[in-house]
C-alpha cells in the first residue's frame, strides 16, 4: 500500500476518511476509480487523488456515489469537527 506523499489539504471534509475506508475494504485507487465511472461519475485518476488529499472539493454526486462503493452511509463520510 502506497504512503501518501504530500500533507492533506483543507478543500474538504471528507477525503482523509475515504481514503481510510478505501484503503480498510482492501480496494485498489485504480479499482475504485472504475467503479465510480461505472456508476456515472466520470473521474479521472489525478482528480479522484486530490479529492483524497483534500486538496480539491468534492461535489454531492461524488460523495453520493462513493457512500454507496463503500456501502456506508453518506454522514460516516465526514469527520467531526470537534
Amino acid at each position: 500500500m502506497k504512503i501518501r506523499k504530500k500533507e492533506y489539504g483543507n478543500a474538504n471534509m471528507v477525503g482523509r476518511k475515504i481514503e481510510q475506508l478505501r484503503k480498510g475494504k482492501g480496494i485498489k485507487q485504480k479499482d475504485f476509480i472504475s467503479k465510480m465511472q461505472i456508476m456515472g461519475c466520470d473521474i479521472n485518476p489525478t482528480s479522484y487523488s486530490k479529492l483524497e488529499g483534500q486538496v480539491r472539493s468534492a461535489t454531492d454526486k461524488e460523495i453520493f456515489v462513493i457512500s454507496k462503493i463503500l456501502n456506508v452511509p453518506m454522514e460516516s463520510l465526514y469527520n467531526d469537527p470537534n
